[in-house]
């Protein structure tokens, strides 16, 4: 880490940055010579990522931040800017399922309750729209830069069970393609918005689902989307890396609006 690579002197927002997932492409953005903040409504845990970040050579700050406030992004936009200038990197990870927005026998679709199924939705569309208006500007105003969103496999194709996380990530998945062409048509050709779709991956929000937290076994959800998986595993931290450093790269040069699948072949099975 330290000052090489195809990222020297960019400076990365990566929102969930404290998270199993984003935290992992905080380290790898750093090792590329991005200088990255982690923003987490636990700033404990995003500091803890930063710090490993450092202990590497790399250079990383963990943040406190909500993403569904426009005053906490402006602070922490401002804060940014004041240690390393504006950012050029934006990561919109930040989101997560709710068990109470989640059906099952004894909770009913039509009584998934008000506030669950609004928290689901805000955290996930609002919480990638409003940073990227805030650090967008950054952005905009310097004429290039990147914005990458964290959309799903449920946003191509609803899952059972999640109906609000469902919406709400194939609404980041319209908002990419919608961003996308704004900021060519307004700001800059140099300027590009994708996605990362990932298939399944262990983390905080859907372990509930996936394995029973007494044995550990995987649930009949979890072996039935192991079936359903061509490699026939769940995706590790590390299988996003590839996909979110060329969408970031100059390889990618002519690359927008597009939302790249990494789900293990989950999306191209029909099931037979």
């Amino acid at each position: 880490m330290g000052d090489k690579g195809f990222l020297a002197g960019r400076v990365a927002a990566i929102t969930g940055g404290g998270g199993v997932l984003c935290s992992e492409m905080g380290r790898a953005l750093a090792e590329e010579g991005a200088k990255v903040a982690l923003l987490d409504l636990r700033p404990e845990a995003a500091e803890k990522a930063a710090e490993g970040i450092r202990r590497a050579g790399g250079k990383a700050v963990g943040l406190a931040c909500d993403v569904l406030s426009r005053k906490s992004l402006e602070e922490v936009r401002a804060k940014i800017r004041e240690m390393w200038g504006p950012v050029s990197i934006l990561v919109n990870g930040a989101g997560g399922n709710k068990k109470e927005a989640t059906t099952a026998p004894e909770l009913p679709f039509f009584d998934i309750p008000e506030a669950a199924a609004r928290f689901v939705m805000d955290l996930n569309f609002l919480g990638t729209f409003f940073p990227s208006q805030v650090f967008g500007r950054d952005i905009a105003d310097k004429g290039e830069g990147d914005v990458v969103n964290v959309a799903s496999m449920n946003a191509l194709r609803p899952l059972t069970k999640i109906p609000a996380y469902s919406a709400a990530k194939a609404a980041v998945a319209n908002f990419t393609q919608w961003l996308a062409v704004h900021m060519c048509q307004n700001y800059s050709k140099k300027i590009r918005v994708n996605a990362i779709a990932p298939g399944f991956f262990l983390t905080d929000q859907n372990r509930f689902l996936l394995t029973d937290e007494k044995s550990g076994e995987l649930t009949p959800r979890g072996k039935q989307i192991i079936a359903h998986t061509p490699m026939g595993r769940f995706g590790e931290p590390g299988d996003l890396l590839g996909t979110l450093k060329w969408l970031l790269s100059p390889g990618a040069a002519f690359v927008t609006g597009i939302v790249v699948p990494v789900d293990g072949g989950f999306s191209a099975y029909s099931g037979v």
